[in-house]
């Protein structure tokens, strides 16, 4: 299977740098699976979980993104996260504060209707993946 560059870029740091076979992507317009020789898209990250696929025999690689914005373009792709963390750094708590931090921005917001919206969505979302995870680990 063809490979393609692919960075994961937090604001502390690079989360992954290397060449990968695939990335499943929490888009907010759906949940996308990119492979090599992908159209060039820019697509916002909703709060959920990336997975990364190394080789055909790997389990890959999970981390945990609570927004950003994804650039899939020929010569490979990038993910700015607002957060993000390897799964294995995530439990309820993390969750908990990332909601907390997303009410705060909610409750500040300006009184710009677009940004109230997205902040909003923001935060249904991370509510929504926090069940979810919940559950994932239950499991």
């Amino acid at each position: 299977m063809a490979t393609f560059k692919f960075e994961l870029v937090s604001p502390e740091s690079i989360l992954f740098s290397g060449e990968v076979n695939s990335v499943i992507v929490p888009a907010v317009e759906g949940e996308m699976t990119v492979l090599a020789g992908h159209a060039p898209v820019v697509a916002t990250l909703k709060p959920g979980i990336l997975v990364l696929i190394k080789t055909d025999n790997s389990n890959g690689k999970e981390f945990f993104v609570s927004g950003g914005i994804v650039e899939i373009n020929p010569t490979g792709m990038t993910i700015l996260a607002e957060q993000a963390r390897f799964i294995e750094d995530v439990d309820t708590a993390v969750l908990d504060q990332e909601i907390l931090t997303a009410e705060t921005r909610l409750a500040a917001a300006p009184e710009d209707e677009s940004e109230q919206r997205r902040l909003h969505d923001q935060l249904v979302q991370l509510k929504e993946f926090r069940n979810v995870f919940e559950e994932r680990r239950a499991n």
